[in-house]
């Protein structure tokens, strides 16, 4: 199978109809091109893992059933084995050790770019240039604050992939920087007035 961006795009858009979601899978998408960068992997190959990780939540929210259905869906319509068992082993709840850098990478980013989103749409400016590495660190400090995000499975995303959690956070955030227009988190949702 050729690796089509638009085509993973498409099925995102197919399986997710949850602008929100789609937002995710873009930021995750953003920070896997930036470590495929730095660790040397294909960024078309981790884009796509970025932007398909979760593209079953919506019909299937419930583990296993998340991420095990959208692998029978990625086998059916082709997709390589290597992104079927990365997007597989990003869910605890499968036991699939992750062994490879995407693998890695994949897990060490989803958390972390949920959680980025949330302290910047925290911000009166709702802008991703305004946060900083140590606005997300004091963040994680208070447990009422996205509760549904698992600090500790970021903290263990970054130690498995042998960065520095100030690192990790620095390149996620540049790399959703990157299309902060896209997220809706360049400051233009707070420039415009209220209806």
């Amino acid at each position: 199978m050729n690796l089509d961006r638009d085509k993973a795009w498409g099925l995102l858009c197919e399986f997710t109809h949850s602008d929100s979601l789609r937002k995710h899978a873009l930021a995750v998408e953003a920070c896997l091109h930036a470590y495929a960068e730095k660790l040397g992997g294909d960024k078309t190959t981790w884009g796509i893992v970025g932007l398909l990780h979760d593209f079953d939540y919506e019909r299937h929210p419930q583990a296993p059933d998340h991420p095990l259905e959208g692998s029978k869906i990625l086998r059916e319509r082709g997709y390589p084995e290597e992104i079927i068992q990365a997007i597989l082993s990003h869910a605890d709840t499968m036991n699939i050790p992750r062994e490879t850098p995407l693998q890695k990478t994949l897990f060490a980013c989803d958390e972390l770019a949920g959680f980025i989103t949330a302290v910047t749409l925290v911000r009166p400016s709702k802008s991703l240039a305004e946060v900083e590495v140590q606005s997300v660190k004091k963040k994680f400090k208070d447990k009422a604050f996205a509760r549904t995000v698992n600090r500790e499975d970021i903290f263990r995303g970054a130690a498995a992939l042998g960065v520095d959690l100030d690192e990790h956070i620095a390149t996620c955030l540049q790399a959703m920087r990157g299309i902060a227009a896209e997220l809706g988190l360049d400051g233009r949702a707070a420039a415009a007035p209220a209806s």
